[in-house]
């Protein structure tokens, strides 16, 4: 008997577990001095920290991602104090390989990158003595050569020392416990990002009110880290429902590779980092300050919002508002929000709805029912025992396993203290329901702050969205049909459509179906980027 099933969804691949004791690091990023000048408009730069974590831990796939972490950016200074921290479990005794680069943020072109520096911890344990203020001289192995060409200037003058430094300290907080040691490590801080886009908020039509209640265009974008170690069995797979699919997650073959580069494009652009990306960390061991956070992000119960979203390996949270009513092609929903990573933990849709009471048996919610004390006519409670997270497995690209859903359910429920946690099926009745009261309630008390996902793959390779998945299983495969058979004789057919006929027939339409989707500045996406750094630090 033969199995029907396309490749992908649910990987039941265990995980080798550790060969002994682990242990909590903590790794903390002071501060840097003698910086380059990045900026020569302003003399300064805007430097921040992308740092990654290697251990002896043994993979399930050699394509999962490390572990990474971001610092805030400290902005117009080439004396950066950051005072920022990383904790992470399930270290082997053996200790760690941490590589942490500086670059100074460039929102208008690419991050231009100013060194790096690299250490490996040596043998760790409860007596370790760490590293304490330590400074290590930045490399400018792989800097840009803008950044570091007035400052050689200056070095052979004999008025600037040429390397940068940075101060870090690592230390042994404990040992993991026994139920958390799990065979990898992975973060346990928590903190968020919130991403802004002015530009994208016009053109979707999404509105936001700033810090001073002014209503702007603005569209949102949320990361939230959550407190790991993420279960080993929520490990899905993209499904390569057909053979264009592989090729995009994978980066082969020329479609592949034109499709895999637009999706990195939308990534990077949906959660970018500018000044007005704002960033928190949470220091309350009892989570409600992150629960309370999260539910600032969804903007509590107002105005029926639906989410899309993705949980990463490592238990980042990432999220925007969805609504398949809007027709504006955008975002590429799961594949986007993973920034086309092969493997994810979960993915799928939620909203957020208040109860009428907080002792978590209320029947009655907002939405739908008319509760008062909240909004639409009162400012919402802030109180995390008056709500409810409904979060479901309603993804196409990796088709989380509704078996896993108790597991799935433990996890939030660790994370989102306070919070009633419902995890449903994508195919449960009942959830439809759900869904469509939910955009009732958006029709009348919406501010309209939804940004649509369609489903249209020719505007995923203009750059400009679509979605390369889908929620449902028959769209999925009308979709493959469509990519079959042309989409048929009158129907409107998009660059990607048109580039993929040209790309594989005539040769003189070449140039033009790849200059319709290549990033037309020029600049080296992120993705491109971190490949081009690891294949650098591998040679």
């Amino acid at each position: 008997m033969t199995n029907d099933k396309p490749a992908g969804g649910y990987d039941p691949t265990p995980l080798p577990p550790s060969n002994g004791p682990t242990y909590i690091v903590k790794i903390t990023f002071h501060s840097a001095t003698n910086l380059p000048i990045a900026d020569f408009g302003s003399g300064s730069a805007d430097p921040f920290i992308l740092a990654q974590v290697k251990t002896s831990h043994k993979v399930r796939h050699s394509h999962d991602p490390y572990l990474r972490w971001r610092s805030k950016t400290i902005r117009k200074c080439l004396e950066p104090s950051w005072e920022s921290s990383w904790v992470i479990a399930g270290v082997p005794a053996d200790g760690l390989d941490l590589s942490a680069r500086i670059y100074d943020e460039d929102p208008s072109d690419h991050d231009d990158r100013l060194g790096k520096v690299e250490l490996h911890t040596g043998n760790i344990d409860e007596g370790w003595k760490g590293i304490q203020k330590q400074e290590y001289k930045v490399k400018k192995t792989g800097a840009d050569l803008r950044a570091y060409t007035a400052r050689w200037v200056c070095t052979i003058v004999g008025k600037k020392e040429l390397h940068a430094r940075l101060t870090l300290s690592i230390e042994v907080l404990g040992k993991t416990r026994k139920e958390d040691d799990v065979g990898k490590a992975y973060t346990i801080s928590n903190f968020w990002w919130i991403h802004f886009s002015p530009l994208i908020g016009r053109l979707a039509g999404v509105k936001g009110k700033n810090d001073k209640g002014v209503e702007k265009y603005n569209f949102q974008a949320n990361e939230i880290q959550l407190t790991g170690p993420v279960p080993n069995d929520l490990y899905h797979r993209y499904v390569e429902f057909k053979t264009f699919v592989g090729g995009m997650f994978e980066a082969t073959g020329l479609r592949g590779r034109i499709l895999n580069k637009a999706l990195h494009h939308q990534h990077e652009r949906i959660y970018n980092f500018d000044r007005q990306t704002t960033y928190g960390e949470n220091r309350d061991s009892t989570q409600k300050e992150l629960t309370l956070k999260f539910l600032e992000m969804c903007h509590y119960d107002q105005g029926g919002r639906i989410f899309t979203y993705v949980l990463t390996l490592d238990g980042l949270l990432r999220f925007t508002e969805t609504g398949k009513e809007f027709g504006i092609d955008l975002l590429s929903k799961h594949t986007m929000h993973s920034d086309v990573n092969r493997y994810i933990a979960w993915s799928g849709e939620f909203l957020i709805r208040r109860l009428a009471h907080s002792d978590q048996s209320s029947t009655a919610t907002h939405p739908p029912d008319p509760v008062s004390g909240g909004p639409p006519k009162d400012e919402p409670p802030k109180d995390p025992s008056m709500y409810e997270l409904i979060i479901d497995n309603d993804s196409g690209t990796y088709r989380p396993d509704k078996k896993l859903i108790p597991v799935l359910t433990d996890f939030l429920k660790k994370n989102f203290v306070g919070i009633r946690v419902r995890v449903m099926a994508c195919d449960d009745d009942k959830l439809s329901k759900i869904k469509d009261d939910q955009r009732k309630i958006k029709s009348k008390e919406g501010d309209h702050m939804v940004f649509g996902q369609t489903s249209s793959v020719s505007s995923l390779a203009d750059g400009d969205g679509g979605s390369i998945s889908s929620s449902d299983e028959e769209d999925l495969e009308r979709r493959a049909r469509e990519e079959d058979e042309g989409q048929g004789e009158g129907t409107t057919r998009g660059k990607l459509d048109k580039g993929v006929e040209a790309l594989e027939n005539p040769k003189d339409t070449l140039k033009e179906a790849v200059d319709g989707v290549k990033d037309k500045s020029g600049r080296t996406g992120k993705k491109e980027r971190e490949q081009a750094e690891e294949r650098d630090d591998q040679a």
